[in-house]
């Protein structure tokens, strides 16, 4: 088959700390692979795809495209644009009444002379890319579509490692560091750490190792107050593991009595099953996005948790913060752009060969790097909790490991 002329990149979904990273990686192989294979980068993700709006990679970027790598964010831009939302596009002005989007984008890309997509994002951007690359194959496009898997929940199946989640980890745990100080405000001070992950805990899990590294190498003067008992994670609150909050309370606040405060760390999506039924209990609407999923903003899960254990601990203040948009938007970490660069490189090798799917390890086949069939793409992966370094850190803050909470697929 012959080589391909013409690649387009878009990223989409939240932001990642890989994006910006990832970008960067693919220009800089097509550039050192085959300089004269053109190169867009669609603004805004599936939006500027579907409004033919996009960036030309030119000499002077690739030179630069090292830069990317340095800087947080998206520098082409997101959007949440599902493709086979119709209703939604249209709302939007993204297409015309009795348009398929699946069918502007396709006709855009041939437009553009595309003979390559390079999708980044989490689940629903690579299957709103499967869906297209269905659609691609199914009408004779002659395109072909390669995924990379972004998101820091890391709950892709059947993907081990997701762009991006170590440094979201690395950076809520420095997030932490700081309002964690706030225990010594107030006396009897309840602190929630709200962290991301919708439907899995793997990052509140590896949030709190990170965490717990920082206080690893802290020194301390516990004669003048200043104990790490203190500073220490007293609980993780995960939607994967069910718990007996009168036991936890009970626990926790034992703790408080001792250390005059505690400190939470949970997951955005743990709960929320239990608010969303209080909201419908009261005729309270239950916001959603265009991709069905409830708006967590809206239901505020750290709230409630503090709404929760505040009267049960004493608590005299609680303070609720969120590391999601400091921890999302920063660049990636070494060992991320070390992944990054692996799944970059075999982004373009793929390219060269048209073989299309999404580029990470595959669990289900010894977890070999490669292109993942689309249709094996789903997001909802649960954090297993029998993981042993979960196991530690439980054990460590004395913690009881509740059932683990069945999810599906």
């Amino acid at each position: 088959m012959n080589k391909p002329k013409k690649v387009a990149i878009l990223t989409a979904g939240g932001l990642a700390p890989c994006l910006s990273s990832a970008v960067g990686g693919l220009i800089e192989r097509y550039t050192e692979i085959d300089p004269s294979i053109e190169i867009i980068c669609y603004r805004s993700g599936y939006k500027g795809l579907l409004l033919g709006d996009s960036y030309v990679v030119t000499p002077e970027i690739r030179e630069k495209a090292g830069l990317l790598h340095r800087f947080g964010g998206s520098p082409i831009g997101n959007s949440r644009v599902k493709l086979t939302n119709v209703k939604d596009c249209v709302k939007r002005g993204l297409v015309q009444e009795g348009e398929n989007p699946q069918k502007v984008a396709a006709d855009q890309l041939i437009k553009d002379g595309v003979d390559i997509l390079h999708t980044i994002g989490g689940d629903d951007t690579n299957t709103a890319a499967a869906d297209l690359a269905a659609f691609l194959a199914d009408n004779n496009y002659g395109l072909t579509v390669i995924g990379l898997p972004k998101t820091v929940d890391n709950d892709v199946f059947p993907i081990k490692q997701s762009l991006g989640a170590w440094t979201a980890a690395e950076q809520g745990a420095r997030y932490f560091q700081n309002v964690v100080a706030e225990n010594n405000a107030n006396p009897r001070m309840l602190i929630v750490h709200e962290v991301m992950g919708r439907s899995c805990g793997w990052l509140t899990a590896a949030t709190a190792v990170e965490y717990r590294k920082l206080l690893d190498r802290a020194e301390w003067l516990p004669e003048l107050g200043l104990s790490r008992e203190s500073y220490e994670v007293h609980a993780v609150f995960i939607p994967e593991m069910d718990f007996d909050i009168a036991a936890e309370a009970a626990r926790l606040r034992a703790i408080m009595d001792k250390v005059d405060c505690v400190n939470i760390f949970v997951s955005e999506g743990a709960g929320v099953e239990t608010i969303v039924a209080e909201m419908l209990a009261k005729g309270q609407e239950v916001p959603r996005d265009a991709f069905g999923h409830v708006k967590l903003d809206a239901v505020n899960p750290g709230k409630w948790f503090g709404e929760q254990f505040a009267e049960m601990l004493g608590a005299e203040k609680t303070l609720v913060q969120k590391s999601g948009y400091f921890a999302r938007a920063a660049a990636s970490n070494i060992e991320d752009i070390r992944l990054i660069k692996s799944c970059t490189d075999l982004a373009v090798e793929c390219a060269l060969r048209r073989e299309a799917g999404v580029i990470g390890h595959d669990e289900d086949n010894g977890n070999v790097l490669r292109a993942i069939e689309f249709p094996r793409i789903k997001g909802g992966k649960p954090f297993d909790i029998d993981t042993p370094w979960f196991n530690d850190v439980l054990a460590a803050i004395g913690q009881t490991k509740g059932a683990k909470v069945e999810t599906s697929h």
